[in-house]
């Protein structure tokens, strides 16, 4: 949290896990651009989005994390052939899984960014900010209650 003319303005914690052969080449190419993004994102590098297990996302909210976000390469052109797609399956098995913890669907983001996407990766970077902003911090008492979440199931 910081502040803003007296009132106190939350700043979200967001992980991102970032393929290496594309989405991470984007954040590279943005960099080389010289564009700037919000710092609120920790960029985690995986080789593939393939290999982001549900365990990874699960711990990274109970570690403080008000979002996340996994960035895969493009339909058929992921480097592993088929990580992409594992991707997005989990993701659609982990929103379900969010959801029964009382975790809104836009706290984990899953999208597509190639290395040429730099500015697409800005695009999203400041999307995902705004958008955890505007949820406010996540309400760990209730996702945690049962000590679910932080067990991974």
């Amino acid at each position: 949290m910081s502040e803003d003319d007296g009132r106190v303005v939350f700043e979200p914690k967001i992980v991102g896990f970032l393929c290496n052969w594309c989405s991470y080449a984007g954040a590279d190419k943005a960099g080389g651009l010289q564009r700037s993004y919000p710092p609120n994102v920790n960029i985690i590098r995986v080789m593939c989005s393939g290999r982001v297990d549900p365990q990874f996302v699960l711990k990274a909210y109970s570690a403080g994390a008000d979002g996340v976000l996994i960035l895969a390469c493009h339909l058929g052109d992921c480097h592993y052939k088929e990580g992409n797609y594992h991707a997005m399956q989990r993701h659609r098995m982990l929103l379900r899984i969010l959801s029964e913890h009382g975790i809104e669907n836009e706290r984990c983001r899953f999208d597509y960014v190639s290395a040429a996407d730099g500015d697409k990766f800005v695009k999203i970077m400041n999307e995902m900010v705004y958008t955890i902003r505007e949820l406010g911090p996540m309400d760990r008492l209730n996702c945690w209650s049962d000590n679910k979440l932080k067990q991974g199931g």
